[in-house]
């Protein structure tokens, strides 16, 4: 297992592809998941030092892995991702902040040269 390994959770397949993508170029191992449950299945086990999460997902949000990655310790940082509501973001951003997690907001689209600034 490498030192850098993110988990990503998207149910937008091409959005994880190049997350994927652009950390494996900056020497980072990773896992995708496509909904909530199985972030939370992988999670313990890949034990990530990024986790890259979709604020919008069917089934359980972005807010609701936040709460949940507190609970669990998480001492990864955090990027929460949104394309359209970004005030909702924003509150799993001040929500993790404020139970001692490193987040931040990141907007998609992705620009390349911000998400590999943010891996970086």
């Amino acid at each position: 297992m490498t030192e850098k390994r993110l988990l990503i959770v998207d149910d937008e397949p091409d959005m994880s592809e190049v997350v994927r993508r652009v950390a494996e170029d900056l020497g980072y191992e990773v896992q995708v998941a496509v909904d909530g449950r199985e972030f939370m299945r992988t999670f313990d086990s890949f034990n990530p030092t990024v986790v890259v999460l979709d604020i919008v997902m069917p089934g359980m949000d972005g807010i609701e892995l936040v709460k949940w990655l507190h609970t669990r310790g998480c001492s990864a940082r955090i990027f929460v991702a949104s394309a359209f509501n970004l005030e909702y973001a924003k509150m799993a951003e001040m929500l993790g902040e404020a139970e001692g997690l490193d987040v931040k907001l990141l907007k998609k689209p992705f620009q390349i040269a911000a998400l590999r600034a943010a891996l970086s």
